[in-house]
């Protein structure tokens, strides 16, 4: 279902949405990651909820935003990991991240985010290494395309 946000603002929801952009390279799954605007490290693309669409759309959406990503959401849910974000004005928020797999169609070389981020494509086991969060890379190391209904 959809998400309403008429009764809150955004960051009161302290809930994000993740997009594990993924293809397939011969037989063996790939993960396209980015780098953060402020510390250049290796993450997922990830936002906060967008008011009327579902969380594997708002996953898609980012994706779309943040890597340039073209891709099919899978409206199940790979799994959680928290993290706490830095918001604007200095606090520390502490966010739990829902993961959607979208499977990438077309990389855009033009995108909202260009010149912010890096992109690359890892093998799950490296994908899993380069992120900080240990449920992120439980998550990524684990991912079966082949069991997504």
């Amino acid at each position: 279902m959809p998400i309403s946000l008429n009764a809150c603002h955004k960051s009161d929801v302290r809930s994000q949405f993740a997009a594990l952009c993924w293809r397939l390279q011969g037989d063996a799954p790939e993960i396209l990651l980015i780098t953060t605007r402020g510390t250049g490290r290796w993450i997922v693309p990830k936002g906060w909820p967008m008011d009327g669409m579902t969380p594997a759309a708002s996953a898609a959406q980012e994706a779309w935003e943040e890597a340039g990503v073209i891709g099919t959401p899978a409206e199940e849910c790979l799994g959680l990991y928290s993290y706490t974000k830095k918001v604007a004005d200095g606090a520390a928020v502490p966010c739990l991240v829902m993961v959607y797999p979208v499977r990438v169609g077309e990389l855009r070389e033009d995108f909202p985010e260009k010149g912010q981020r890096r992109r690359d494509w890892f093998s799950l086991p490296e994908a899993a290494l380069r992120v900080r969060e240990a449920a992120l890379a439980q998550i990524i190391g684990g991912f079966d395309p082949g069991a997504l209904s």
